[in-house]
């Protein structure tokens, strides 16, 4: 779920009360008595609309009761009916919007803490380097090898502990390593973790962190090999520049001393990076940008120089599953050629470098780059991109069928609801049509793919099309007498009176062909988008 569906959440009220999220006191109040008259009860004898009346009656008295409470609406604003539920105890301590943020925030890092504190968090990265000039020359192709994995596990609220350990092999060289950290939570904020090592880089240490203001935090740390008994002393500071970058400095002081600078920027469509690193024994910098194309599919550049590194990296990575995501990447620079291929999922990564050349020739390196590229674009338009669309349209008739009891519930809830609204519908539809003022024709709402088979007659109707609803009399209903329509942006159109979602978890749009002055128009817009009818611009 994207941000914007997320806050659209919260939003459900507003859409059943069909006022904007901006609505005052004065304009809720007038929504909750029209609705009133149409749904009290009271008003209908028929035992079966009485149902129906007191059912819908009770949505509206609850959506008053929340949105005309000033404390109560806050919550719901920012954290929905989750919040209301949630036990935040109401009044004058919690009378700003900040302080609900904060109470809420709390519960719901109490309930992660106890989430985590029942559950082991493992992660694990295997590392196989190949080389093809050693296979040819026969001299195997594995090159090293190495593997590296941890436990992390939250012992109680304030502490948490990981156990890891390191094990690498190279031609006939073998090595490994294991360490421990011991953290804990001085306050909310700052800690401070006990680390041992002992193998491969034998140490320990101590380090703290704290956060200095609501943007800036910093660590400091000191560690001992327990081989020469070297020390040194590390320090970071962090701070966030804007609400999508942050800038870094850290200064280490030991055996080999180094100042680094660096930033970082991440936005929903790309993130990039930078760093200058300053050393005794080398001196430094990196750059990487990294573009998302879709949401399954990336592109990624980076580039590197210094005293001891010249290297152009580029490449790209696609997500075949929920928790896995595929990465090739090609490197040339003046340590070789190599293709690089990376496999995540969840936690656990597995990385294999391949060495394909040391001397760099500009048709062996032009090649290396063009082979991988021609062969992934030709197996994503004849074999992924048919594979992935079939197997979104089974996904969408699993999840079909898994929500169809939910679904048919809604829609006869929607029926009903449209029911008590009909005799009002129509008669303002007869005043429009007196006046050749705003008729609603046809209006559907539901999956795209299956509205716009309304307009396409020719293209044959599936199983999806039962991932649509009618609208038009509830349409009819919300013009208002002076001929106009509007639904506001930001909020989920399966909130308003007489809709419902027929298709769970998808994509949906509203579809409506109204008449205006005798012209005939049409309209279709994303399920957050605002309408207004009538436009100009809608004219067929």
């Amino acid at each position: 779920m994207t941000q914007a569906e997320d806050g659209a959440s919260n939003r459900e009220l507003y859409a059943l009360l069909h006022v904007s999220p901006e609505a005052s006191d004065e304009e809720i109040r007038k929504a909750y008595r029209q609705w009133a008259q149409i749904y009290h009860p009271d008003k209908l004898q028929d035992p079966q609309m009485k149902q129906v009346a007191t059912e819908n009656f009770q949505r509206i008295c609850e959506a008053y009761e929340i949105l005309s409470d000033e404390y109560k609406r806050q919550i719901y604003d920012i954290y929905g009916m989750e919040g209301l539920a949630s036990g935040l105890e109401l009044g004058p301590k919690l009378n700003k919007v900040e302080e609900l943020k904060e109470e809420l925030e709390r519960l719901k890092r109490k309930r992660e803490e106890e989430k985590k504190s029942a559950h082991f968090q493992p992660s694990g990265v295997i590392l196989a380097q190949l080389s093809v000039p050693s296979f040819l020359a026969g001299h195997g192709i594995v090159r090293a090898m190495s593997m590296n994995s941890e436990i992390q596990s939250q012992i109680s609220k304030n502490n948490a502990i990981s156990v890891g350990g390191t094990l690498a092999v190279k031609g006939s060289n073998g090595d490994a390593a294991a360490n421990a950290v011991f953290r804990h939570q001085l306050s909310s904020v700052s800690s401070i973790e006990i680390m041992a090592s002992a193998g491969l880089r034998g140490l320990i240490g101590v380090q703290t962190s704290r956060q200095l203001s609501r943007h800036a935090n910093a660590t400091m740390g000191l560690a001992m090999s327990l081989r020469d008994g070297s020390i040194n002393l590390s320090n970071s500071w962090n701070r966030q520049l804007s609400t999508t970058s942050n800038a870094s400095i850290e200064l280490i002081l030991g055996s080999d001393s180094s100042i680094a600078v660096g930033w970082r920027k991440k936005e929903q469509t790309m993130a990039a990076a930078g760093e200058i690193r300053i050393g005794t024994s080398a001196i430094g910098a990196v750059g990487r940008y990294t573009r998302r194309f879709s949401s399954k599919s990336h592109g990624r550049i980076t580039g590197k120089i210094g005293s001891g590194a010249l290297e152009l990296e580029i490449g790209g990575g696609r997500k075949i599953s929920n928790f896995s995501t595929v990465r090739m990447l090609y490197t040339i620079g003046i340590q070789g050629i190599y293709w690089k291929l990376e496999l995540h999922r969840g936690a656990q990564k597995l990385v294999v470098p391949i060495f394909l050349s040391r001397h760099i020739n500009l048709g062996f390196a032009a090649g290396a780059f063009l082979l991988p590229t021609t062969l992934y674009f030709t197996l994503k338009s004849l074999v992924f991109k048919p594979y992935y669309r079939r197997r979104e349209k089974q996904q969408a008739l699993e999840n079909m069928e898994q929500t169809r009891a939910q679904v048919q519930e809604a829609k006869a809830a929607a029926e009903k609801a449209q029911q008590l609204l009909q005799n009002v519908a129509n008669r303002k539809r007869n005043k429009q049509l007196e006046i050749n003022g705003l008729v609603i024709i046809e209006a559907v709402y539901g999956n795209p793919k299956v509205i716009k088979s309304i307009n396409n007659p020719e293209e044959k109707k599936d199983e999806l099309a039962s991932q649509m609803v009618d609208v038009t009399l509830p349409l009819n209903f919300l013009v208002s007498d002076s001929g106009q329509l509007k639904l506001h942006e930001g909020v989920k159109k399966s909130g308003i009176m007489g809709f419902c979602d027929p298709c769970p978890g998808e994509i949906k749009k509203l579809y409506v062909k109204y008449t205006y002055g005798g012209n005939r128009y049409e309209a279709e817009v994303d399920d957050l988008q605002e309408l207004i009818l009538p436009q100009e611009e809608h004219r067929i």
